[in-house]
């Protein structure tokens, strides 16, 4: 296996670090050329002595600033600082790197990641954001360049690792019919509320909606993960990964979260990924593909593994992901509307501007108002995402008087 010359967007959230640790392991492997974060100065600096990229970049000049100064101090002056989203895209383009991890957490992710997209990289696909925004016009993208596309998300890695080889070939553009799959079935632990009254959703905090009982994540994802919004959009993700339609994709609660995702096939197989809740492994997997490496996660152990639970969805609890697979119906302006307007909500959820069970009313009315709008090239997917934004923010002046 030749040495991989990477760049890390989002370098210090939860997939930023499982993937250094990975690679920390592996330095023959995987060099480290760029790293990318939003403002956690002390973090990207204390990444920066580890691994010595070329190029650091944060999300404002401030903290870019801040970083530079720290770096200079401590010797590190030869590591290039810069700013902005146009120095992330400059950096997930760049050809000093062949492998990019996109885990930008949101819409800003988008532009980053279609740059290294363009510039036909590897690209380890943690932004579920970028094909949900964008879709065909992200994997229109793929095909131009050549880019190689390799799903980290748990769910749709565990998908690829239970399909035939020749469709691991084809991200983005499987026929899995042709190969005997008849399905896949995403899987989804319920987050922390699963067993909670629906009537009392209402009242829950953001520190409850935020303690995941299986995965240590950020808090927008916590969250979405306890309105299932997560497994929406994972829904819409794996339609364009898997290159299948909606109805070929089915949720199934899996409490223990030990079982990743299935893969049916017509003759009555399925196909199970397993393993504990751990993102190395994934992780490890994409750096390492087609070949395995050590990702420093324990191997399940049957013993002492609790029995497998499996569970319909309700969508009385969980309307967030019933919204989510019907914008997946609906088309492109729906997933964009969705993803723009639940980032906005689930801000004002965190910053106790909104009530937890408000989060589905506002991404319903975004998605009715804007499910019409033409979505035909990226500089539409940003002005529609843009348009939304606005909108939800003007909606959450009113809820604030109500809350």
């Amino acid at each position: 296996m030749k040495q991989r010359q990477l760049c890390i967007l989002g370098a210090t959230g939860s997939i930023g670090e499982s993937t250094l640790d990975v690679v920390s392991r592996h330095p023959d492997l995987f060099n480290v050329v760029a790293l990318s974060a939003n403002t956690n100065v002390d973090k990207l600096y204390s990444m920066c002595q580890q691994f010595l990229p070329k190029v650091a970049v944060m999300a404002c000049a401030k903290a870019a600033n801040q970083l530079a100064i720290k770096l200079s101090r401590s010797g590190l002056a030869s590591i290039d600082v810069k700013s902005g989203e146009q120095a992330l895209i400059d950096i997930a383009a760049s050809s000093h790197t062949d492998t990019v991890m996109a885990a930008i957490v949101g819409a800003s992710g988008l532009m980053p990641t279609l740059a290294a997209v363009n510039a036909g990289k590897r690209v380890l696909l943690a932004n579920k954001e970028a094909l949900v925004t964008s879709g065909q016009i992200f994997l229109d993208a793929v095909k131009a360049s050549g880019a190689e596309l390799l799903p980290i998300d748990s769910e749709h890695n565990a998908i690829f690792q239970c399909l035939p080889d020749v469709e691991q070939q084809q991200v983005g553009f499987c026929q899995l019919k042709d190969n005997g799959v008849s399905k896949v079935l995403l899987t989804g632990s319920g987050g922390p509320f699963r067993t909670k009254a629906i009537e009392e959703l209402s009242s829950v905090t953001p520190e409850q909606a935020c303690k995941h009982p299986n995965w240590d994540m950020g808090r927008k994802i916590s969250v979405d993960s306890a309105t299932m919004m997560n497994k929406g959009l994972e829904f819409i993700e794996a339609k364009w990964l898997f290159n299948i339609e909606p109805e070929q994709i089915q949720v199934v609660l899996h409490p223990q979260s030990t079982i990743h995702s299935m893969v049916q096939y017509k003759d009555g197989s399925v196909i199970a990924q397993m393993g504990n809740p751990d993102m190395r492994t994934p992780i490890a997997h994409a750096l390492a593909y087609p070949e395995r490496i050590d990702a420093g996660v324990a191997p399940l152990d049957f013993f002492s593994t609790p029995s497998f639970e499996f569970q319909a969805v309700d969508f009385k609890r969980y309307p967030n992901l019933e919204l989510a697979i019907r914008a997946c119906k609906l088309g492109q302006a729906a997933c964009t509307a969705l993803n723009a307007a639940n980032e906005i909500a689930v801000d004002a959820f965190l910053n106790k501007q909104l009530k937890f069970t408000d989060i589905c009313k506002i991404n319903e009315t975004s998605v009715n108002k804007f499910v019409s709008e033409k979505v035909g090239n990226i500089d539409d997917v940003l002005v529609l995402d843009k348009k939304v934004r606005c909108f939800v923010k003007q909606l959450l002046d009113e809820y604030e008087v109500n809350v």
